[in-house]
């Protein structure tokens, strides 16, 4: 996820970029740069950090004159956070500039195909790729338009740009695939953006941008076109009510809402050049010098032990890899037992996390192999795993994590599918039908993320008044019980437990009483009949029981909550929005600060 700002107007261009990446800081936060025309010149800033960084470089002369431009935040996903690999990126003679949101999957084909026809390379980045395939196809004649629907008909995987010439000031092109971009139109100025607050200060009428869909812009006129066919395209502009703060989280009312939400982007952003769309293979090229483990053991904290947990089950039961899983602030004062062939998995949204840092340089120590699961590029554990797979889930804003750990859950399923294939347990159908299942699971979930959110506000003001609460699974749910009750716990300070649904009656039932409520994840499969007999014991106890389910169980509780039914392990891409959300709609109807929940921090730095 990063931010893109595009401006052609009256005004002098710099500030009104400046002023739209602030706004869009959020998206990314490791570089920026912008690139404008000015005196027959293309002139390029870029600096690694925050934006103050940019600001910095400025030529004050530019700034005045110059009055269209693009700029760009950045969240690094190929390439180091660094300014050789910060955006706007130019073609080879200096002629073009562009920004980028995405990631091109087949990105190493065209920069070999590229380099036949002459073509060097500055940065580690896919996005030089298309502006470098552009600028071929510009040298063979031709419109701008034209080389960037030439070059859209050769790239694969998700992209949202915005381009300018040098040899036509005050121009801008833009275009979108599966990444968010959005025109605003103002008077006698045009704006594009990846989010409506980089222009809302100037104007509240908007075009949001579909798939293959190409726009042309200058200060008074502007195009939509059929990327493809390059056909004129008629588009309704529609009038934004939202104040500032409110557009940058998309109209939600909490940034945890919006992540939770974003979940099914997550997960397609996850899949992007991971899985060959043809034969379902998963492509994991990050770790194929690495051994197949014999033993993994997973270190981590918090929600990504949670994720770690419920990947063991995953693991254990598709790779048949024997897996251990430890809290990290645990893990590294203990003495570490030596064992051939293991391989150490290290969680870690922010890739900061001091307990897991301090784990990882243990293992190091001693020799053995660390693979790094995190979601920040140029991160410590980055940077200190000797293998590390992105879990490109864009910055997290919230406190309470929730699409991080999503794309979490989605690496470690793609990571057991592959060692799976890898050891000939799965034939090629069992690999379509959870891959094709995995692909399919975005749509449904988009869908299905608003009835959920009703359902759980109404089940929320019922219990709104608990003082504690039980969450209950079994096997692979069992991790997800325990993410249930820490969210409960972190944004509305209820007092919440997660259990093993067996361990129930070791000692914990004792506490069930008519206001001691029990929220059982209880799908459809073959521990239903384990559950339902667990459910039947707090029920004796006069226990009240919110039973997280799916048609056809036959539960008999006091609120039944329902959701869709998909493939095996992948039901978990339901439960835990529906977890996340109950916590979420709990904390706001009682009146809790939910981004920033008292004594928390989003990244735990210290021990």
């Amino acid at each position: 996820m990063c931010g893109i700002i595009a401006y052609a107007g009256h005004r002098p261009a710099v500030p009104v970029l400046i002023q739209g990446l602030k706004s869009l800081e959020y998206r990314g936060y490791d570089s920026a740069g912008l690139a404008f025309v000015h005196r027959e010149s293309l002139h390029l800033f870029r600096a690694s950090g925050k934006l103050e960084a940019l600001e910095t470089k400025l030529d004050s002369d530019h700034v005045l004159h110059a009055t269209s431009g693009i700029g760009h935040t950045r969240w690094a996903t190929h390439g180091l956070p660094n300014e050789t690999n910060a955006h706007p990126h130019l073609d080879i003679n200096a002629h073009l500039a562009i920004v980028h949101n995405g990631i091109i999957e087949n990105f190493q084909d065209l920069k070999t195909m590229l380099a036949g026809f002459g073509c060097s390379f500055r940065s580690e980045t896919d996005t030089e790729v298309l502006v470098c395939l552009i600028s071929q196809r510009l040298k063979e004649g031709g419109s701008i338009p034209e080389a960037i629907s030439w070059a859209l008909n050769l790239i694969e995987g998700s992209y949202a740009f915005a381009l300018i010439s040098k040899n036509h000031p005050g121009t801008i092109w833009a275009a979108r695939q599966a990444s968010p971009l959005i025109f605003g139109q103002g008077t006698g100025e045009n704006f594009v953006a990846s989010d409506i607050p980089a222009f809302l200060p100037f104007t509240r009428d908007v075009i949001f941008l579909e798939d293959n869909e190409l726009v042309e812009m200058n200060s008074d006129q502007w195009t939509v076109y059929d990327a493809r066919t390059l056909e004129p395209i008629t588009k309704d502009i529609q009038a934004i009510s939202w104040d500032v703060q409110a557009a940058r989280k998309g109209g939600y009312k909490h940034y945890m809402l919006k992540e939770i939400f974003e979940q099914p982007q997550v997960i397609r952003d996850c899949m992007t050049g991971r899985i060959e769309r043809k034969t379902w293979n998963i492509q994991l090229p990050e770790i194929e010098s690495l051994p197949i483990p014999k033993r993994l053991h997973i270190i981590a904290c918090g929600t990504s032990f949670h994720a770690g947990l419920w990947g063991k089950y995953l693991m254990e039961n598709l790779a048949r890899i024997p897996v251990d899983v430890e809290i990290a602030s645990e893990f590294r004062y203990k003495p570490l037992v030596t064992e051939e062939d293991k391989v150490y998995l290290t969680i870690s949204q922010s890739g900061e996390t001091a307990d897991t840092l301090a784990a990882l340089a243990l293992v190091k120590k001693h020799g053995f192999p660390v693979l790094g699961l995190c979601n920040v590029v140029g991160s410590s554990i980055a940077r200190e795993s000797d293998h590390v797979i992105f879990t490109q889930a864009g910055p997290e804003i919230s406190v309470a994590s929730t699409k991080a750990m999503c794309s979490q859950l989605v690496l470690i399923f793609l990571l057991s599918l592959y060692w799976a294939r890898r050891k000939k347990l799965l034939d090629s159908q069992a690999v379509e039908n959870a891959v094709g299942s995995l692909t399919a699971l975005p749509d449904k979930l988009e869908l299905e993320l608003p009835v959920m959110r009703e359902r759980a506000a109404v089940i929320s003001r019922t219990y709104s008044a608990s003082r504690s609460f039980f969450f209950l699974g079994r096997g692979i749910y069992y991790p997800l019980a325990l993410e249930g009750a820490l969210k409960l716990k972190e944004i509305s300070y209820i007092h919440a437990e997660g259990y093993a649904a067996g361990e129930l009656k070791h000692g914990p039932i004792a506490l069930i009483d008519p206001d001691f409520p029990t929220l059982a994840i209880a799908p459809d499969d073959s521990l239903l009949g384990k559950i339902k007999s667990n459910l039947k014991e707090i029920q004796a106890r006069k226990g009240k029981i919110i039973a997280l389910t799916q048609d056809g169980t036959g539960l008999n509780v006091d609120d039944e909550w329902t959701i869709p039914k998909t493939w095996g392990a992948l039901n978990s891409f339901f439960i835990l929005p529906a977890l996340q959300l109950f916590a979420y709609e709990t904390a706001v109807y009682l009146g809790k600060d939910v981004d920033q929940p008292r004594n928390l921090a989003k990244s735990v730095t210290v021990e």
